[in-house]
This record gives structure tokens, sequence and C-alpha cells, in this order.
């Protein structure tokens, strides 16, 4: 793993940041972020937000060409079209959201008090098609994204705000998420941070490794690996694949949870998804 040195003292520092079980999650943000700020000094906060393009000049060059045509423009006008077709029953997403469903990515994920679990832009999506009679979609990609990825731009620009009510289970529900991100699993015995904390900035194989800080702000994505819009969650899962471990089924208590956690670790960054990556 070329490029990863004096790997002892940068896992104790992501030990250190990850804390002991029921840490105040201010204080987790505030930790990540200062580590984030003393490895990156020459990147302000909101900087982060636009991923290993804010570390690597050189792939900032290459992304910012390919940002001047979107690859992902077709998939957001066709997620405005389904966003706007009315249902069956003459209703429409518009209905189930605050506002709308314009201009609110940014307070997802959110912890439902009623339920006791954490709704991501994604749940809320089909849970609004299975209130109004409408199939579940299925998650990752496609329509379902395409919703989605309409959804994060109206929201372009707006900052990032995932509140954690005063509820044990809300704080139990990010604890868990916390817990997955740090937990090193698969064949490979790799967690998140192991790349993401641990090991960002690094060379891996051709890649920069990415930090944790802004990756949730610009999803859905259009990755060309896929070769369209594609989920956090469906990210996750790929991720857990390549450390060859299982992964959970998408939209799972545990992907919802862990999305919860990174997220709020992004709180005060802004939006800017739908994004390219590679």
């Amino acid at each position: 793993m070329k490029g990863i040195t004096c790997l002892s003292a940068v896992v104790l520092g992501s030990l250190l940041i990850s804390g002991p079980s029921y840490a105040d999650p201010q204080s987790d943000q505030d930790d990540i972020r200062a580590f984030f700020q003393k490895r990156f000094p020459k990147v302000e906060l909101a900087g982060f937000a636009d991923g290993v393009y804010a570390i690597n000049q050189n792939a900032r060059e290459q992304w910012e060409e390919i940002e001047e045509f979107p690859p992902y423009e077709d998939a957001v006008d066709e997620g405005q079209t389904l966003f706007e077709t009315p249902f069956a029953n003459g209703k429409s997403y518009a209905d189930c959201f605050p506002n709308g469903g314009i201009g609110i990515k940014q307070d997802y994920p959110k912890f439902d008090t009623e339920t006791g679990q954490v709704v991501t832009i994604e749940s809320a999506i089909n849970h609004c098609r299975s209130t109004n009679g409408e199939e579940a979609l299925p998650y990752g990609q496609g329509e379902l994204a395409y919703v989605s990825a309409y959804m994060a731009s109206t929201s372009r620009d707006n900052i990032i705000n995932v509140v954690i009510p005063d509820d044990e289970r809300a704080l139990a529900a990010y604890e868990a998420g916390k817990k997955m991100f740090y937990e090193r699993k698969g064949q490979l015995n790799m967690a998140c941070a192991t790349c993401h904390i641990s090991s960002a900035g690094a060379q891996l194989r051709a890649e920069i490794t990415s930090p944790a800080l802004g990756h949730t702000t610009h999803f859905p994505a259009f990755r060309f690996g896929w070769d369209d819009i594609g989920t956090l969650q469906k990210r996750y899962a790929g991720c857990n694949t390549q450390v060859r471990a299982k992964p959970f089924a998408l939209q799972s208590e545990q992907y919802r949870n862990l999305e919860y956690f990174h997220t709020y670790m992004a709180n005060g960054l802004p939006l800017n998804g739908p994004g390219s990556r590679k």
C-alpha cells in the first residue's frame, strides 16, 4: 500500500477520534474536523465537500473539466420528471415531504421518534410510494436514485444539518453507525476508517484515498465504474465487497445508522450533489 507511512501513529489518531462508546456526538464531530484540518491544513472546512478533489490538484483539474458537462444531468432530468408525475391516486412525491420536497436534502438522514428508526431520503421516497399505493422501487440505482438525485439538486449549496434529538434511541442509532464505521470487517480486516481516516490522502493502487469528512455531500453520485447515478449506500455495499465482507441489504438498519453517523460528521458543510466521482 504505497504512500502509507507512520501507520501506527495515524491509527492511534483514528482510535482517539473514535472515542469511547456513547461519547458526545458534537465532540466526535469536533475531533474528526480537527484531525483532517491538521492533516490537510490548506483545505478550508467547506472544501472537504469536494472529497479527494480538495486534496489532489491533478485530480481536481480533471474533475472540473468533467463537471463542465456533468454526466449526471440526464439522470437528474429524469428524476425531476418522475418526481413531478402524479401517482395513480393523484398525489405526488411533493405531498409527502416538507416544502414539497424541494431544498430539504440537507436535513437527511433524520431520526423518526415515532418509529425509533433513522430515515434516509431514499427510504422516505419509497415510504411515500408505499403510502400512496405504489410499488417500492429498488434501492441503489435506477429510478429511485434519479428521484433522489433531483431532490439533492434542489438542495445544492444548502448546509448539512443532521439532528440527533434528545432521545436515547437516536443516540444508540448514531453510536451503532459510529461502531460500524470504525469496526474492521471482511477477509482484509479493514474498516471504513482504515482507508478514509488513517490512510486519507495516501496512494492506494492508482487512486488517492478520500477523506471521510465530506463523503456524504455529493450523493447520489455518478461514478464512472457504475456508468450511472448511484446512492451512498450502494457505495457502502461496494466498499464492503472490496474488503471481502458480506454487504448488508441497502437501507438495512445497519446502513441507515452508518449513514446517520457519517452525515452528522459533515454537518456545516455545503451539499454539492449530485456529483461525479471515479
